[in-house]
């Protein structure tokens, strides 16, 4: 093929969180040479480009457009153009706008390169004093309180890190609903990393809720980052031994609807609620 027909490559560039200190050469570089620059909010990232002088173009991509603009970016790349994804802050599409964008640009068979950077998940879990070695992503949480009930009672026996994304007006419910159902956990709140109000609070969950109720209001986007289950699981019951349990229950509680003996059982084993549901209808 004609070196001048190759389609171009799309950039996923992660930005700085706060600190405009926190980019690469490498992303400044990128940015500066590709033709077109796909934002998140263009007039935020303005006052990056401007700092370091960058004047490539700006498209927006973001929630509210990004399917009906697909087709167009994945036309300049095509046509050989180069284009650099970013959002607002940190790593794109990690809980931001550029997934269906990058996920169309592959399936086009166009070059997808990351030029890495800044993450709040990661960041905030260098510091946090919890397990490193292994952890769960959860992104924003469900808002439903029926819905995020669901998702919780199912990690209650999770043994990894959960690091989740919160907004300050929602953070003290949803750290009183994780009491609740994980209990007084080893935590940390992670609010505006990087920024020059940085601050961490590591506590047990009621100890960081104790400490939010005594401010007026809450400012920043917040990383909340929890500790997995630590109990011992040397006398959980393997899943032979769990149906033969399940089993033993229904026989012994016929009248019991699936619903309670789920609960039932659920809470003497600490597994997951839905697990041992849909095991006792198999098994009914």
């Amino acid at each position: 093929m004609d070196a001048q027909n190759l389609p171009g490559t799309l950039y996923v560039v992660a930005t700085p969180l706060g600190n405009l200190e926190d980019i690469s050469f490498r992303a400044v570089n990128t940015l500066n040479r590709v033709d077109i620059i796909a934002a998140e909010d263009t007039r935020h990232s303005g006052r990056l480009l401007s700092h370091y002088n960058i004047k490539t173009r700006l498209v927006s991509c973001h929630e509210h457009n990004e399917k009906d603009k697909i087709s167009w970016f994945i036309s300049q790349l095509e046509h050989g153009l180069d284009i650099a994804l970013i959002s607002d802050a940190g790593t794109p599409t990690i809980s931001d706008p550029g997934y269906r964008l990058v996920a169309a640009a592959a399936e086009n068979k166009i070059n997808i390169i990351p030029v890495p950077g800044c993450n709040a998940a990661i960041a905030g879990l260098s510091v946090s004093g919890l397990a490193t070695d292994s952890f769960i992503f959860l992104g924003f949480l469900p808002r439903k309180p029926r819905r995020l009930t669901q998702v919780l009672e199912n990690l209650k026996s999770e043994p990894r890190t959960l690091i989740c994304y919160e907004s300050p007006h929602r953070i003290k419910k949803l750290i009183n609903t994780m009491i609740q159902i994980l209990g007084n956990r080893k935590a940390c709140l992670a609010r505006e990393i990087t920024k020059l109000h940085e601050e961490y609070i590591r506590a047990g969950l009621k100890g960081i809720l104790a400490d939010l109720e005594t401010r007026e209001n809450i400012k920043g986007e917040c990383s909340l980052f929890i500790q997995g289950c630590t109990e011992d699981k040397k006398n959980m019951p393997d899943e032979k031994e769990l149906e033969k349990i399940i089993l033993e229950h229904i026989k012994s509680n016929a009248a019991a609807g699936t619903s309670r003996l789920a609960k039932q059982i659920s809470e003497q084993f600490n597994i997951p609620r839905k697990q041992i549901y849909e095991m006792i209808l198999r098994l009914s």
